[in-house]
């Protein structure tokens, strides 16, 4: 296969060897400089909007992973006032019962009922 650049109007002649049109001229292929630079801009346009859905990929990976960190901390924090909490109950039934026994020995806070006495 043969072909010829025509450098005045950017068109390219194909020659092909077997006479395949129906009038046996060669066939004739145009390559317009705007058509190259459409095909070009769709090219970058695509490989822009790839990049753009690439990056907004990962920004949300990211914002997921971050949540996630987020999270388990949350879960730990709520995990050790869990457990404070329960401490401090326990604490709070001791010094309860301390107080009650403090009470129940001392004179002051004994029950008196003057009434019965006096009659």
């Amino acid at each position: 296969m043969k072909g010829e650049v025509d450098e005045d109007d950017g068109t390219f002649t194909n020659i092909s060897l077997a006479d395949d049109s129906a009038d046996g001229q060669p066939t004739v292929l145009r390559f317009r400089p705007e058509d190259q630079d459409n095909t070009m801009n769709c090219e970058i346009d695509g490989e822009m909007e790839n990049q753009v859905e690439q990056e907004d990929k990962r920004r949300l990976i990211n914002q997921v992973l971050e949540l996630q960190h987020t999270l388990e901390d949350l879960s730990a924090r709520v995990d050790a006032v869990k457990e404070e909490n329960l401490k401090l109950k326990s604490e709070n039934q001791v010094l309860g019962q301390y107080i009650e026994n403090l009470m129940s020995a001392s004179s002051v806070f004994q029950t008196t009922d003057t009434k019965s006495k006096r009659k």
